[in-house]
């Protein structure tokens, strides 16, 4: 038995913080407290933000209601009055910031700055190394350039050292003070000193972000967030009880809408629904159809319920034991009134009755291959694959309720996954980065186990075989493995054996090959979706190409954002072929 070799570092990631506000007010161009949103409108779309978000991170855990309300569009035109109204509010703001602008004046405020700097160097004797260096920075006021003469000279352990600090806090403040003045237009006559300078600066910056805030607001109807704790500083009392109640109704009002739409939420994370799922999943089919032409894909949005039988153009006599159901109205009446010469018969003949022909409706079996190897992080593929597969899933089970469709997630090892764990799959991270990799494992040694494996190769063998064992107990004959992948595998099984190859190795591929000829042997179509990626070779093309001739398939190649049209019009193509 070989030895698993296992020596890599643990991948982390790094979770973006969010700034905390004391509270917020989401604010709208104009508002409704009785009709918003409009009812004869489309409710603004909470699912699709959360939904991409769970796509990007694997959960739902970093995504607040905050950002959730953030992410809402709507529409200028479906909201109606608003008071007290957003221009007021700038109008507050612009007012407090022109009277700070016409009274001071900070000339004399970045002299002071100026000479305070200069008297913070200007008699300290810096060791002879750092003398020339500590001449040419202070001139500079290189700010960087000081910080390293204070860890030449030895930090806070040195005297010149704990002096250089006073240098550097000098020059930090004229930075803030020479900002202040090039920054606004100042045109008053009162002096400011340097600490009121400072919270001039403070307050004219935080009038300029809370405008900003207004201002996308208005000219983009979005949900915006407002920090209410900076912007009571500025407003007066009533206008803050206005707010303060706009703000408790219009939270109401999302916790509403996200009910509405299949989002529950227990006061610290959100959770999806099948509702939400099934919303989610129509939206997606609606953009895809979108895009595809009815005249080249020849589809309609219809209604389709059980899997009975489909009516062809073709029509026959009407036999005994046929379906009334099928009977041709038009046709029947046509040849009561040619046997008649045209004139109104009283009835009609068994003669006169012609009956659609029909075949059994048939049904498909379908396995996707989901990649989730390390390759698929870069560019975001995962989250292409991911909407593929929600879109498919969500077209079978809408219109196709007779077909069968199964998901594996294919990595180092290949496992079968149901439609509500595709939005949480996550590509596995690197945790081998050697140029050279020739791992074995014995999977059967009862002291291996699957978390000593490195997660990130691709084992599409494995995927296949998996794909297999589910399609064999199918009550049909259309059976297929769609595999979305990025490149050449580098893992297979041989009996018990795990073996991880990087490079790809002809082992390897041979052994992914013969699982491919097992599919064709037992009748399953491999169709290969070649993903395109930064590193996709030659190889990798021909590679598919001889995976899906193995079984008589097809090598579809697409980008990653037309992943689910590409998918979506094949299956329906293929269907069609079946029916024809």
């Amino acid at each position: 038995m070989a030895e698993l070799v296992t020596n890599y570092a643990k991948s982390e990631e790094l979770m973006a913080t969010e700034p905390k506000f004391g509270g917020i007010v989401h604010t709208y161009q104009k508002y409704d407290p009785v009709s918003f949103p409009n009812p004869s409108s489309d409710a603004p779309d909470l699912v699709s933000p959360a939904f991409e978000h769970m796509m990007h991170y694997g959960s739902l855990k970093r995504l607040t209601e905050e950002q959730l309300a953030r992410a809402v569009q709507i529409d200028p035109s479906q909201i109606q009055g608003f008071g007290p109204t957003m221009e007021r509010l700038m109008e507050v703001l612009e007012a407090r910031k022109r009277k700070i602008l016409e009274t001071f004046e900070t000339e004399s405020v970045s002299k002071e700055a100026k000479d305070e700097y200069e008297n913070s160097y200007r008699n300290l004797k810096p060791p002879k190394t750092i003398a020339e260096e500590f001449k040419k920075a202070t001139k500079a006021e290189q700010l960087n350039q000081i910080e390293d003469l204070w860890y030449k000279a030895g930090g806070e352990k040195s005297p010149f050292g704990n002096k250089l600090l006073g240098v550097f806090e000098s020059l930090a403040i004229k930075y803030q003070v020479d900002e202040l003045a090039s920054k606004y237009e100042f045109t008053g006559t009162q002096s400011l000193d340097v600490p009121k300078a400072l919270e001039v600066k403070a307050e004219l910056e935080k009038i300029d972000e809370l405008l900003k805030q207004l201002k996308d607001a208005m000219e983009n109807a979005q949900i915006g967030v407002i920090n209410m704790e900076e912007l009571s500083e500025f407003l007066e009392s009533g206008d803050m009880d206005q707010l303060n109640a706009l703000q408790k109704q219009i939270q109401e009002m999302i916790k509403a809408m996200q009910e509405n739409q299949g989002i529950d939420s227990d006061g610290k994370n959100l959770k999806l629904t099948p509702k939400a799922y099934k919303i989610f999943q129509s939206k997606l089919l609606g953009k895809i159809f979108d895009q595809l032409k009815a005249s080249r894909s020849g589809r309609h949005m219809v209604g389709v319920s059980g899997e009975g039988a489909v009516e062809t153009q073709k029509t026959k006599p009407f036999e005994f034991g046929d379906s009334l159901a099928s009977l041709d109205i038009q046709s029947s009446i046509v040849n009561m009134l040619v046997r008649s010469g045209g004139k109104m018969p009283e009835y009609l003949h068994a003669g006169d009755l012609v009956v659609n022909k029909t075949k059994n409706n048939p049904k498909c079996a379908t396995v996707v291959l989901l990649d989730m190897s390390g390759s698929m992080r870069y560019d975001g593929q995962y989250v292409n694959v991911k909407r593929m597969g929600l879109a498919l899933d969500g077209l079978i089970r809408s219109e196709y309720p007779g077909d069968r469709l199964h998901f594996v997630e294919m990595y180092t090892f290949a496992k079968i996954r149901s439609s509500s764990e595709i939005v949480s799959l996550m590509p596995k991270p690197v945790t081998v980065f050697d140029p050279v990799v020739r791992l074995k494992a014995d999977m059967s040694d009862p002291d291996i186990t699957e978390m000593d494996i490195p997660p990130h190769f691709t084992n599409i063998q494995h995927g296949l075989q998996q794909a297999r064992n589910l399609l064999a107990n199918s009550d049909t004959c259309n059976k297929q493995v769609m595999i979305v992948t990025d490149g050449l595998p580098t893992a297979h099984f041989e009996g018990k054996d795990l073996y991880l190859f990087y490079p790809p190795d002809p082992r390897t591929e041979a052994a992914t090959l013969k699982e491919a000829m097992l599919c064709a042997r037992e009748g399953i179509t491999v169709n290969v979706f070649l993903m395109s990626s930064w590193n996709q070779s030659t190889e990798d093309v021909q590679f598919a190409y001889k995976m899906a001739q193995s079984s008589k398939g097809r090598v579809i190649f697409v980008a990653g954002k037309d992943l689910d049209r590409y998918v979506i019009w094949d299956y329906l193509s293929r269907r069609k072929t079946i029916l024809g």
